[in-house]
């Protein structure tokens, strides 16, 4: 006598892709080194939904936006910062793209005035160096935050208002894990910003650096890890 197996159904496979990739999202380095784990469940996800040509468009996006390097997101952010293509940096972008397509299950929504005067001051608050601790002390908790709670690494903190139509703001903060020759891991209490991000801009005029983040831009050239 033969046994039968039940099989999940559409709604319950596309529910627990976007599970999925919201842990992923949150902390990409423990589902895989790179951007492989990401690139698999949006991959599954615009499959499930009969879209698969979407992620062509995505990536000519990216492209059209200045992410030119060879190596990808990771090597635009490399050029840009000093362990620049830490998996967080990454799953920013990635997390865009899920807002944009109805994925992203925010921690916390903005109010539409709060998330206004975010933007309006962000870039000339960020012109001072800045610690984790100051961002959530002027802005609270983040809507999402890529790369987990500990102090002890770098992580990303993405800001979402209430009106969908409005850019995420990302603040890309660094505590030393970089693997360049000679650097020191974990040299601080907690990380450090090292620039603000608008979503959804051309990356060459997305980010404002603060004074440690202009310091710790790598050299033309040198390999960021």
């Amino acid at each position: 006598m033969s046994s039968t197996r039940s099989l999940a159904g559409v709604d319950e496979i596309h529910a627990y892709l976007i599970e999925q990739l919201n842990s992923a999202l949150r902390r990409p380095g423990t589902f895989s080194q790179g951007d492989a784990a990401l690139w698999m469940l949006v991959n599954h996800l615009l499959f499930v939904e009969c879209q698969p040509e979407v992620w062509a468009e995505e990536q000519r996006s990216w492209a059209s936006r200045g992410s030119g390097s060879s190596t990808g997101l990771g090597g635009m952010f490399g050029e840009l910062m000093p362990g620049g293509n830490d998996q967080d940096c990454v799953a920013s972008v990635y997390t865009e793209f899920a807002h944009r397509r109805g994925w992203l299950r925010p921690d916390r929504l903005l109010a539409a005035d709060e998330h206004h005067a975010l933007r309006a001051r962000v870039r000339q608050w960020a012109r001072t160096d800045r610690s984790w601790a100051d961002v959530l002390s002027e802005f609270g908790p983040p809507s999402i935050l890529c790369g987990g709670d500990s102090p002890l690494y770098s992580k990303t903190l993405g800001y979402l208002g209430e009106d969908p139509e409005e850019p995420m703001v990302f603040f890309h903060l660094w505590n030393g894990s970089t693997t360049a020759a000679g650097s020191t891991w974990h040299e601080l209490d907690e990380p450090v910003l090292l620039a603000v991000r608008f979503a959804d801009a051309l990356f060459d005029e997305a980010f404002t650096f603060t004074p440690e983040g202009q310091r710790r831009r790598p050299e033309p050239g040198s390999l960021c890890g």
